[in-house]
């Protein structure tokens, strides 16, 4: 049988390059498979030499300067207050006192002497208030630091309206029914009396009558002899020249007291004197 092989043909040449049994292809092909399995060979660059930094902002670095600033500032503060608070440079060694008529300076200073050496920064209104509460004449008080060591000490007192007679005995009282103080000489105090008589007056009644004495300009409560009421609703005002004041219940108090005012300042009539003014309903008030 001829030969089918074409000239130039080697044996083997037209096998596939794997079936050749090449070394270098198997090296090829193991290399190939450790590649896959450990992955690609990924070294970290080394650092550069030279690091090139940039400038801090200008707004950034102001505000860092500013925060620093204010947070010394603080502190600076901090201290000077507290070295002002306890700083026996600024203890109280003088009180001033104003406002006081029924009280006397020295009562005051009297009372507030606990005082007497404490920084003038831990004094507060609510430390004097407390030490002048025994104090009933004392209604209201401010109080103003003057360094270094002088407090001021403004007195609102409560104002009487009348004297309440029990037995033989005269009380100053206010229109809150405060009793302000005993007298002997009753005569010598312009306000009206209130008679409680040998027993106590009752409370909705007294409360009736100086509400209204209360609510009087000073011209006219100076010219009440007394006040008495039989209920709440019928308080009754005497004048020192024996004119007699209807006055009704305690509302209305304001209005009824700028018509009994104005009533007063009218020019009187010699032949047919006043002798009743009556202002229970204020908006028709009657003479007579």
């Amino acid at each position: 049988m001829p030969s089918t092989r074409r000239p130039g043909y080697k044996a083997g040449a037209g096998r596939p390059p794997s079936a050749r049994g090449d070394s270098a292809s198997a090296d090829v092909i193991s290399a190939s498979k450790d590649s896959a399995a450990t992955g690609p060979d990924v070294r970290t660059p080394p650092a550069p030499d030279n690091v090139l930094s940039f400038p801090e902002p200008k707004a950034k670095r102001r505000k860092r300067i500013l925060l620093g600033t204010v947070g010394a500032l603080a502190v600076l503060i901090a201290g000077i207050l507290a070295a002002a608070v306890y700083s026996p440079v600024l203890a109280l060694q003088t009180v001033t006192v104003e406002g006081t008529k029924l009280l006397t300076a020295d009562q005051i200073k009297t009372a507030l002497a606990p005082l007497q050496g404490k920084p003038l920064p831990q004094i507060s209104d609510g430390d004097v208030t407390a030490l002048l509460q025994p104090l009933v004449q004392v209604k209201e008080v401010t109080v103003q630091a003057r360094p270094p060591s002088t407090l001021q000490v403004k007195v609102t007192e409560r104002v009487p309206v009348a004297l309440v007679r029990q037995g033989e005995a005269h009380q100053l009282v206010d229109a809150d029914g405060v009793k302000l103080s005993d007298t002997a000489d009753p005569a010598s105090i312009p306000l009206p009396v209130i008679d409680g008589g040998n027993g106590t007056l009752p409370k909705d009644l007294f409360h009736a009558i100086t509400g209204v004495l209360g609510a009087l300009p000073a011209d006219v409560l100076a010219r009440l002899s007394s006040a008495s009421a039989k209920s709440a609703d019928a308080v009754e005002l005497k004048l020192v020249d024996g004119q007699t004041i209807v006055w009704g219940n305690a509302g209305e108090k304001e209005l009824k007291a700028k018509v009994l005012e104005a009533l007063l300042k009218a020019p009187a009539d010699p032949k047919n004197p006043v002798r009743v003014y009556d202002v229970s309903v204020p908006r028709h008030p009657v003479t007579r």
